[in-house]
């Protein structure tokens, strides 16, 4: 009986010894953001609780446990080490893990508030999430291996397989060619600022926004809200376009076919009052002119500017849409018109 008590004794007051420290470390995170509500790294700190009482709790077992002096404990020291010391490894990575992703988003989340360049912006985050998964990664694997020396049997084996490294490097490294590929193109493209989360691209004769960039694959939200998903490779060995990559601002044409005798200077008239109470035009430049001719018709080419992809296509529907109807209630005979009459004899001498 005096062993079960002390074993309660010895074990809950080591959680609440950790608890305790983990909540006063809360409270100090959440009194630090409260008095500087213009630094978000208080807050996000707070995302750390959890881990941060997994590791304190760990340890705190793993330094107590044998004060208990309870007789199953005792008879499995070696495996109850073992234990609470992968448990502590694992803690300590998903602690690294949240801290470093607090500190990254604090800087992004500082830098996007002074920040007056919207390209620069979406380079920066493209970044961020980048740097934000290599850290993971390399954390995740640096923990794996910490985890794996803990175990003799590993420890041995590793050293054995170091003599040859160098052949098991080669081979891995042709295996994962075209993972390899990726990896690298992901940091090509982050650091390159070839694209950036938000940019409009078109690949494969369809353009969208790109919603999502990790290490290995890009992915696209087209107009119609379908992803398509890419690897990262495909921008670094494929030409395609980037619609916003010096800036949102977009030129688009609209071609309409009409008669020869359409009144080009009364369409220009009124294409520019049209603009003038289109919302979606940006007031940058505008034009209309005759681009081409044929023995049938013309090609009357109307050039209209807007502040992004979605204006610019809803602008050209309008223009599109406004002349058209313009034309067959004003000036029907100016549609492109199809003769089928016979053909007149030419005058005699």
């Amino acid at each position: 009986m005096e062993s079960v008590v002390r074993t309660a004794i010895v074990l809950g007051g080591s959680a609440l010894l950790a608890l305790a420290a983990g909540r006063a470390a809360d409270l100090f995170a959440r009194y630090a953001d409260a008095r500087r509500a213009d630094t978000p790294l208080w807050g996000l700190l707070r995302r750390c609780r959890t881990p941060l009482h997994l590791v304190l709790l760990t340890a705190v077992f793993r330094w107590s446990y044998r004060a208990t002096e309870w007789p199953p404990l005792l008879a499995h020291t070696a495996a109850v080490d073992q234990f609470l010391l992968l448990c502590l490894i694992g803690g300590g990575a998903w602690l690294t893990v949240r801290f470093a992703s607090a500190v990254v988003e604090s800087s992004y989340a500082r830098y996007a508030t002074r920040a007056r360049d919207a390209a620069r912006l979406r380079r920066v985050r493209t970044q961020v999430t980048l740097i934000t998964r290599v850290v993971s990664v390399a954390v995740g694997v640096v923990a794996a291996a910490f985890a794996l020396v803990t175990f003799p049997t590993f420890r041995g084996l590793g050293t054995s397989l170091l003599a040859s490294a160098g052949i098991i490097g080669i081979v891995a490294g042709v295996a994962a060619q075209s993972t390899l590929g990726n990896l690298f193109a992901g940091f090509q493209i982050a650091f390159g600022d070839m694209v950036r989360i938000g940019d409009t691209v078109v690949v494969d004769g369809e353009w969208g926004t790109v919603e999502e960039v990790t290490l290995t694959f890009l992915t696209v939200r087209t107009w119609d809200e379908r992803r398509v998903t890419l690897p990262v490779s495909y921008f670094t060995s494929r030409p395609f376009e980037n619609w916003t990559r010096g800036g949102n601002e977009l030129t688009g044409s609209v071609f309409v076919h009409c008669d020869h005798s359409a009144p080009v200077g009364l369409m220009r008239t009124h294409l520019k009052d049209f603009l003038d109470a289109c919302p979606t035009w940006d007031g940058r430049a505008w034009d209309l002119a005759v681009t081409d001719t044929s023995p049938t018709a013309i090609t009357v080419r109307a050039i209209v500017t807007a502040k992004d992809a979605d204006d610019l296509w809803t602008t050209r529907c309008a223009v599109r849409e406004d002349l058209v109807d313009w034309l067959a209630r004003e000036h029907p005979g100016a549609l492109p018109r199809i003769i089928t009459a016979p053909a007149a004899d030419a005058p005699r001498g």
